[in-house]
């Protein structure tokens, strides 16, 4: 091998190390361009590329370095590449391929005459197929095996995936508080940096989905925050897709719509390349959105595509039908899933309150009082507080269904507290509809309405159409008032932008300008929060968001750019963002807006400098803003007839 191609090769571990991947692989593939790579150094740029979203590079790197063990004599590390690739094709629902490769690993652990770390990863793969296929016990037992191994070998990754797979099995038997306690022990594991990457993904994965299936928001956003902290430490831009799919479902229960439903979308397209049943659970997550707003075609074409990547399209598909005004379909359908996963506890805790919904509507009491029950026994078993807070609003419901109103409001209160409590704002809203209903039923009118309007200001503020003109109707209102499709409202419009983005991306590289986002993304979506900014949509390297007031939408231009500007001093560097405000009114679209306005808007933050505030000159007038405003300038907007008179709010 020649110096300059050694040299090349030496840059591509470098590059590993440092978790550039995208660096990584171009210097290793240039290197084997000249010169076939060793299986070590194929190795690493399997895992390198599949970092990088090149997973059809990383089987071929996986495959010809499972063939350059086997000419070593190597068998432990060729079976290691062997049930990498078996989880790999697994991952594509390429059964036959996966079932090939996981064969091809046994056969040749068969033939080592010493113990390896491949036997630790293959008592790993095992306890997972145990644990998708409910065989608990045997995934117990395989999950220990592999917990062993790694401690006697020295080899953390095994050791705490055994951990973890122990504790997932543990909860799936019902042992919650035990299985916790060892996912929460292999997790901390995993993103304090005591594991390599890949492992540390598949920990945080399958952590994240216990925190799913228990309805452990708080320990989900726990882990999230945990993982993204590592990820910036390291210099790792994240997970391709499942980042994504996790990040999009806390978005949706936390209320940020608009972002949970981007999220989602792209890991659909990333994970279309990695992992088909994961992309599956990305596209159900875009249809719940789209049903909660109230798109139920869209919503219908997310679940059908779920159902074709193999994700059961339910509860969402049922609630879809009952959207749409066919309750018997949808009591037929739910009454189906549940019945198709009668021992899967985690399920049922996600279908029983649909079911409880659906049965109500359905008029049939006797099954929702045993539907009821059934969700108060796992509520019981799991001990989350979404879980309990479902399962005190279902009962809530059935008692108000039963005429009994008085006692429902307890229930009802109660579950709006423990909603309210972790952050969640379209339950919470959902639960004080049912109770404004009670109180109605109780006699006690003006009590109601205040629940109604705090209930219908928290739907028109998330974007949820159907709920808040349902609301609407009862406090009187013929069609609802605020967020029905196409109605014209007053906003002020505020678009941001990162200037000269693309000479950064070439001067950062990829995976720096990948965690620049992130910061940028952060930063940005923390201060609208703040001031009560609802953000739209992201607008390729910035964001297009909604105030309800002028002044709010100012202060929060300013606090951006006075963020960078401290971000500037302390640490050196930060983003030019340009930011245009125009006030106007627009028609409402879902969770979106359309109209003149919002042209113009895009067309003013377009005129702005770099860490410039650029505003029409109505806008920054009617909010008697207390920052200084420029001259006024009179600017043709593309595509707007009339001259705009526009002003600088002089930040500084």
């Amino acid at each position: 091998m020649s110096q300059l191609i050694e040299d090349r090769v030496q840059q591509g571990r470098d590059a590993y190390r440092r978790h550039a991947w995208h660096d990584a692989v171009a210097s290793l593939r240039e290197a084997d361009s000249e010169t076939a790579l060793s299986p070590e150094d194929l190795a690493l740029l399997a895992e390198a590329a599949w970092f990088a979203g090149d997973p059809d590079t990383a089987i071929e790197a996986r495959e010809r370095a499972h063939a350059g063990y086997l000419e070593q004599g190597d068998k432990c590390h060729a079976a290691e590449m062997a049930l990498q690739l078996a989880a790999s094709h697994s991952d594509r629902l390429e059964t036959a391929i996966a079932n090939g490769w996981f064969g091809r690993a046994k056969r040749l652990l068969e033939q080592t005459t010493h113990e390896c770390a491949a036997h630790g990863w293959q008592a790993a793969s095992l306890a997972y197929i145990a644990i998708r296929t409910g065989n608990t016990e045997e995934a117990l037992r395989q999950a220990k095996l592999a917990q062993d191994i790694g401690e006697r070998l020295a080899r953390p990754a095994i050791q705490f995936l055994g951990i973890q797979q122990q504790g997932y099995a543990l909860v799936a038997m019902g042992r919650v508080e035990d299985g916790l306690a060892l996912i929460d022990e292999s997790t901390v594991a995993a993103v304090s940096g005591e594991l390599d990457p890949l492992t540390t993904g598949r920990i945080y994965c399958a952590t994240i989905n216990v925190c799913r299936n228990l309805a452990d928001w708080r320990r989900a956003l726990e882990w999230t925050d945990a993982a993204e902290r590592w990820c910036h430490q390291q210099g790792v831009s994240g997970f391709p897709g499942v980042c994504r799919v996790h990040r999009a479902e806390i978005m949706h229960f936390r209320g940020s719509w608009a972002d949970a439903e981007r999220e989602a979308k792209r890991a659909c397209e990333e994970l279309s390349r990695y992992d088909l049943p994961l992309s599956g659970e990305a596209q159900y997550a875009v249809g719940e959105v789209r049903l909660q707003v109230g798109d139920l075609h869209g919503a219908q074409e997310a679940f059908r595509q779920a159902h074709q990547l193999s994700r059961m399209p339910e509860p969402g598909m049922s609630l879809l039908r009952l959207a749409q005004g066919d309750a018997s379909g949808a009591y037929l359908s739910i009454k189906r899933a549940l019945a198709d996963v009668e021992s899967r506890t985690f399920i049922q805790a996600k279908l029983l309150p649909a079911a409880i919904e659906i049965g109500l509507a359905a008029e049939d009491l006797d099954s929702v009082a045993q539907h009821v029950a059934q969700l108060e026994q796992i509520a019981g078993s799991f001990g989350t507080t979404a879980v309990t807070a479902a399962a005190d609003y279902a009962r809530g419901l059935y008692l108000l269904a039963r005429g009994d109103a008085a006692t429902a409001m307890a229930r009802l209160h109660h579950a709006i507290e423990l909603w309210h409590e972790i952050g969640a704002p379209y339950e919470t809203a959902r639960a004080r509809t049912t109770l404004g209903e009670a109180l109605r039923a109780d006699g006690d009118e003006n009590t109601a309405r205040l629940e109604f309007e705090s209930a219908k200001v928290a739907f028109e503020r998330l974007g949820a159409l159907l709920d808040a003109k349902r609301v609407g109707q009862l406090l009187g209102e013929e069609q609802g008032t605020a967020a029905r499709a196409g109605e014209r409202v007053k906003r002020t419009f505020v678009f941001t932008d990162i200037v000269g983005s693309t000479p950064l991306v070439e001067a950062l590289g990829d995976d720096a300008w990948q965690e620049l986002i992130r910061w940028h993304d952060q930063s940005l979506r923390a201060i609208f929060n703040r001031y009560g900014g609802a953000e739209v949509r992201q607008t390729g390297d910035g964001f297009f968001v909604a105030f309800e007031d002028a002044a709010a939408a100012i202060e929060a231009a300013v606090a951006v750019q006075r963020s960078l500007a401290e971000q500037r001093r302390s640490q050196g560097f930060a983003p030019q963002v340009r930011i245009g405000l125009h006030e106007a009114e627009a028609s409402t679209r879902a969770i979106d807006f359309a109209g003149r306005g919002v042209h113009e808007a895009a067309r003013i933050g377009s005129l702005a400098g770099g860490g410039q505030i650029l505003a029409s000159l109505n806008t920054a007038q009617s909010a008697a803003a207390r920052f200084p405003l420029s001259a006024p300038r009179s600017v043709t907007l593309k595509g707007v007839s009339q001259p705009v008179d526009v002003v600088t709010i002089e930040w500084m």
